[in-house]
């Protein structure tokens, strides 16, 4: 097994890969972001074991990416919600999607992400591609592009926690 530390690198990209650099991690900040906030949500969204979603929740709310709150007390059930470092991923996460359709979607983006207030396209910089205005995750609407798979990626925007 790989060690999950980066000892002797004095460099922020492999302190950042020490908290989101474990398979299903970005996928789970990815969800969060686009509104997913209950346990099994993120369960059936991912196809992701109880046991690897239970370990990477609990590593992304000990770093302060994700919010544990209560919202049923019987049975006691928890909600993750979005916190402001969490927030600052989402450039990197979309500047991943856009890397990621450029090469690595021969089928063409399967999910596209429109900017809300003109219909623009998210682009390289993360700016919409229609009137050149700067995005963030609240500027953006998602939908599924020519590459998604017949059954539908369900998109949600991110909405504000």
């Amino acid at each position: 097994m790989l060690p999950r530390t980066y000892e002797g690198q004095v460099c922020s990209i492999a302190r950042s890969l020490e908290v989101v650099g474990e398979r299903w991690t970005l996928l789970i900040v990815r969800d969060a972001l686009r509104g997913t906030r209950r346990f099994e949500d993120f369960r059936v969204n991912l196809g992701i074991a109880h046991n690897v979603l239970s370990d990477r929740l609990g590593k992304l709310v000990e770093a302060g990416i994700l919010e544990r709150r209560l919202y049923q007390t019987r049975p006691e059930r928890y909600e993750y919600l979005v916190t402001p470092a969490g927030l600052d991923l989402w450039p990197v996460i979309m500047s991943m999607l856009l890397w990621g359709d450029r090469h690595r979607a021969p089928e063409g983006p399967p999910l596209v992400v429109l900017h809300r207030g003109c219909g623009g396209r998210l682009q390289p910089g993360l700016t919409c591609s229609a009137c050149g205005k700067p995005l963030g995750p609240y500027d953006c609407d998602m939908e599924p592009g020519p590459g998604a798979q017949p059954a539908g990626d369900t998109v949600r925007p991110a909405s504000p926690a």
